[in-house]
């Protein structure tokens, strides 16, 4: 029996009891998921890449289960340059992320409660300790751990679940009335607005807040038509000369258009805003140089300062003249197969497989991919 088939039985089973879900997986997503697993198994090619990218999370579960949680009280990121003990904590910390999303996968898979109970002991953690101070580049980072309490928030206690409640919507409340959203400051419009409306999102849709939702399906809106432009580029491009800052700003604008289509059923990938310009159009405009196609040296025109002090505190990615990455850019493919399954075949040229499913994020896109 083909894959199609199966999916439509288990997708029967799954809906009976799916969950309103929007930024982690539902029900439905997990039904789909033990079909691939199982079809894996058996050797199917249409489903080559499934198995490896499943047991990635399932090896990041079990260390999960040996670590303790490292949350942050403040994330630090942005602004800092490669080495500084700020900097350097919050990567650390934000591993924790990774962690719960890994954790929610494997007990909502395997159905072990030992998975759940660590899983609640990062989220308690997090939500004790952890506060906002509103820059949405230090706190797109706390997406996989947003995702994770969405997968299992139905499993928490009254008292947990306020606890995890409070932190998110302090997240969200801040990223709205920080100085960063002050209409006259370019972090308002710029790749920061971008990441600010993702991660005010999934909070929103996370916690079925509708003044946060509707925030956020409005900025996307308007993020879209000012952010973005007609011929494919982007404000950020334009400021930094750099590919990477265009992918940068897309990669959430995908992310949370993804999660939109999934709740309210409308397509923002594919929507051109009122100045012509659309998600699709600049992920086209990019597509030449992740192909290989067209090549472009990075931040020689950059207005930014601080590109050049990256530059010379020698951090690689951020040498000035240095052509772009095509590797750089896989993210806008993988999560943009949700919209645009064709975009795997430059992901998995970029990434030099054959598989299907070359990364869990690709997983991820056929499995909340509407028909």
């Amino acid at each position: 029996m083909r894959l199609k088939t199966f999916l439509l039985l288990w997708i029967g089973l799954g809906a009976l009891t799916a969950q309103a879900q929007y930024v982690g997986l539902d029900a439905t997503a997990f039904s789909k998921l033990k079909v691939m697993l199982a079809l894996a198994k058996k050797g199917d090619p249409s489903v080559s890449g499934v198995q490896s990218a499943y047991d990635s999370l399932y090896h990041l579960a079990g260390k999960a289960l040996e670590d303790n949680p490292n949350p942050i009280d403040t994330l630090r990121t942005e602004g800092l340059l490669q080495g500084d003990p700020r900097k350097t904590a919050t990567w650390l910390s934000i591993k924790d992320m990774h962690k719960m999303y890994a954790l929610a996968v494997v007990y909502k898979m395997e159905g072990a409660n030992k998975y759940l109970d660590k899983l609640k002991l990062y989220l308690k953690a997090w939500a004790a300790h952890n506060i906002s101070r509103g820059d949405p580049i230090d706190e797109t980072n706390l997406d996989e751990g947003i995702a994770a309490f969405d997968m299992v928030k139905e499993k928490l206690n009254e008292e947990d679940q306020a606890l995890v409640d409070n932190w998110l919507s302090q997240v969200a409340t801040t990223e709205i009335n920080a100085v960063f959203n002050s209409s006259n400051r370019a972090t308002a419009h710029n790749n920061w607005n971008s990441h600010r409306i993702k991660i005010v999102g999934e909070i929103g849709f996370a916690l079925k807040d509708t003044v946060l939702e509707s925030y956020s399906i409005n900025a996307l809106k308007k993020q879209i038509t000012h952010n973005l432009i007609q011929d494919g580029t982007s404000e950020d491009f334009k400021e930094r000369d750099a590919l990477h800052y265009h992918i940068y700003d897309l990669e959430p604008l995908i992310t949370i258009a993804r999660i939109i289509q999934r709740a309210k059923g409308v397509n923002y990938y594919t929507w051109v805003s009122p100045s012509g310009s659309s998600i699709k159009t600049s992920v086209g405009w990019v597509l030449p140089y992740l192909r290989g196609d067209s090549t472009h040296a990075e931040y020689v025109n950059s207005m930014v300062a601080f590109d050049r002090q990256r530059a010379q505190n020698g951090e690689a990615a951020f040498k000035t003249g240095a052509l772009f990455n095509p590797a750089g850019g896989v993210s806008v493919l993988l999560l943009g197969a949700c919209f645009d399954p064709s975009l795997l075949v430059v992901a998995r040229k970029i990434l030099g497989t054959t598989d299907q499913y070359p990364d869990w994020e690709a997983v991820v896109s056929a499995l909340v991919r509407k028909p």
